[in-house]
């Protein structure tokens, strides 16, 4: 447990990071000189940086080791907080917006990797389950303390506090984490890379996981906009994102612990999470209310919070310890692809014809996925050891 916590406090910085930042640029445009062009660039940086990154990274930590990579991801995160403390103009806001979001395409993965490899194959399940609470403790906090900090002294208080956080995550993985072995590496073709990447042992629960963040970034960014459209008080959609996260956090610690007793597999779970989580946007789509905005929220919560440490539970039991850095750097590349396609899919389709038609295709796509599961992957492959390196 000790040697794992350290990597919990670094999957809550990248989220109290990523989330705080967004939170304080959203309600400090203005003040900052930043269009909604500008805002919406701004934001969008740390994504890119982790879509291009991810994968890179993921790849290096099986080359060289977790350790140095975790450590030097944090210890770039703190720094390039330092730059946007010392100087936050609208250029150099930018320019620590996409360092952070590298940094964390750095010790994100290898993280991941990590915690796969201390957990142990009876423990994948609640580890993952913790170390996702964690990450989504972050998003609770994130805009909450985050416009707190602003208001009370300043955007510059809030890039000090992610700076502290970095460090102390750093110092912590420096005293805490183990030096895991770099393991025998196997040369790989091209074909086998493609063989592996089509898996369904990896592209089913990676399918999996970018749906569910698809539906969690629409339901982060058009919750808060139904709510306005309901006439209710401007803090009501803040309130409904907050209760996804909530439980969310909440829940992957105990689906982390049924996954690993062997009373629930990604197979089965993945399919009725998403099936509920369909159920939830339907029932947005036809009957818009307070009430069902709550109820949809806590059922998306728990949609994420059941299918992220399944997944990542599953691609850690299947794939060998040489490439659990890629396989988290590939696999979180999906997640990141699935954060911006649903937003995007649900505003194109509202754009041409209504939101609630936009709800009810995101609610086929996250049917879709569910059968796929249900279909595609076979419970005894959560039952295999996880391979040995060849």
């Amino acid at each position: 447990m000790w040697s794992v916590a350290p990597l919990y406090l670094a999957g809550f910085t990248t989220a109290f990071g990523a989330h705080g930042v967004a939170g304080v640029l959203g309600t400090q445009s203005e003040d900052i000189g930043l269009s909604l062009l500008g805002l919406g660039l701004m934001l969008a940086l740390y994504d890119v940086a982790e879509v291009i990154l991810k994968p890179l990274f993921g790849a290096l930590s099986d080359r060289i080791g977790v350790r140095p990579v975790i450590l030097g991801g944090l210890v770039a995160f703190g720094a390039a907080s330092l730059l946007a403390a010392t100087a936050p103009t609208p250029f150099v806001l930018g320019l620590a917006r996409f360092g952070q979001g590298a940094a964390a395409a750095a010790f994100s993965p290898a993280s991941s990797a990590a915690v796969a490899r201390l957990a142990g194959k009876e423990r994948l399940g609640r580890s993952f389950g913790r170390y996702g609470a964690w990450k989504s403790l972050g998003y609770v906090l994130g805009p909450l303390c985050g416009v707190a900090l602003a208001q009370l002294w300043g955007i510059q208080a809030l890039y000090l506090v992610l700076a502290v956080l970095a460090v102390a995550a750093a110092a912590w993985v420096l005293c805490a984490l183990p030096r895991l072995p770099v393991m025998p590496r196997t040369r790989y073709t091209v074909a086998d890379l493609v063989r592996q990447s089509t898996e369904r042992g990896f592209l089913v629960p990676t399918l999996l996981l970018a749906t569910t963040t698809g539906i969690l970034g629409v339901a982060v960014g058009f919750l808060p906009l139904l709510a306005v459209r309901l006439d209710l008080h401007p803090l009501a959609g803040a309130f409904a994102v907050t209760l996804l996260a909530l439980v969310s956090a909440l829940v992957q610690p105990v689906v982390g612990g049924l996954r690993d007793r062997r009373r629930i597999t990604t197979r089965d779970g993945g399919a009725i999470a998403l099936g509920l989580a369909a159920v939830a946007l339907l029932v947005l789509a036809l009957v818009p209310h307070g009430i069902t905005l709550y109820a949809s929220a806590a059922v998306i919560g728990l949609m994420v919070g059941t299918v992220t440490p399944l997944c990542f539970a599953h691609l850690a039991e299947v794939t060998p310890e040489e490439r659990l850095g890629r396989t988290m750097g590939n696999a979180e590349l999906g997640r990141e692809v699935g954060d911006a396609g649903g937003p995007l899919l649900v505003g194109a389709i509202a754009g041409a014809t209504t939101l609630p038609v936009a709800f009810l295709a995101l609610a086929a796509a996250g049917l879709g996925a569910g059968a796929l599961a249900r279909g595609a992957l076979r419970d005894d492959a959560e039952r295999t050891p996880r391979p040995s390196p060849g």
